[in-house]
């Protein structure tokens, strides 16, 4: 494959779970949803892991560094841009309530399509990351483990997608409109990656900093949004089997190509 298809893997999955809403009934089964919600949580644990802090750890190591201080700091700035995002959606979101014209339902729909399409920013960083470190060849990061976190990611982008385009539809939205606004809440994915592979280039002794700045954005995500979601209701043990599932399926993945 090649560094193109890589890119464009995880953009496939959101298209591919959006396109869930021309198949599906409007109202997702709550628990197949705990259990996707679940899956995508154990892939991005997993990725983060395996396909950038341990990799960072060891760039580090390898330039005379504190081998843990880049990936500790990368890591805690990536948790804080996602609060950063968290605080502004928030912020928004309490606008969009107390505006007198908006219908009932655009609060909700409107802020998750929104808190999606920008939590895939550094999803996409991640995976610009990752090819750009196999793409240096001095990252300890392999083109195989690069397509694994891009698959990973992927993956995990699917349940995403139908997140997004089935409570649309489920609100009356028809099926073309609510599969093309899932499929655009991916499409800053591929941009986000083009962008971090070129300007990683520029900034190579950074490219530790990068990786654990994206595996803490996405550890954020997990913890701040998919497991307590995945954890509501009555299917916290679907949830659980989820997550352990993803995360074995993204382990083996970053192993045995890496």
């Amino acid at each position: 494959m090649d560094l193109f298809t890589g890119l464009m893997i995880p953009f496939a999955g959101t298209s591919l779970g959006a396109l869930t809403v021309c198949f599906m009934k409007k109202q997702i089964n709550r628990r197949v949803e705990a259990f996707l919600l679940g899956f995508a949580a154990g892939v991005m644990i997993a990725a983060s892991v395996w396909s950038l802090l341990m990799p960072s750890i060891e760039m580090a190591r390898e330039q005379g560094l504190i081998a843990w201080l880049p990936a500790a700091a990368g890591f805690l700035l990536g948790v804080a841009f996602l609060l950063a995002l968290d605080c502004l959606i928030a912020r928004l979101h309490r606008s969009a309530d107390c505006s007198e014209d908006a219908p009932a339902s655009f609060p909700k729909n409107a802020m998750m399509i929104f808190a999606v399409t920008l939590h895939n920013v550094p999803e996409g960083m991640a995976v610009g990351v990752a090819f750009s470190g196999a793409l240096l060849g001095d990252a300890g990061i392999t083109m195989a483990a690069a397509f694994a976190l891009s698959l990973g990611i992927g993956i995990q982008n699917f349940p995403e997608g139908a997140i997004i385009s089935l409570p649309l539809r489920s609100e009356g939205m028809s099926k073309p409109r609510a599969f093309g606004i899932g499929v655009l809440s991916g499409v800053v994915e591929p941009i986000g990656a083009v962008v971090t592979i070129l300007l990683t280039g520029a900034v190579k002794a950074m490219l530790p900093y990068l990786l654990a700045f994206a595996a803490g954005a996405m550890i954020y995500v997990v913890t701040g949004e998919l497991i307590p979601e995945a954890q509501s209701g009555r299917h916290a043990n679907t949830a659980a089997i989820g997550v352990a599932t993803g995360f074995v399926i993204m382990m083996a993945l970053d192993v045995a190509l890496g």
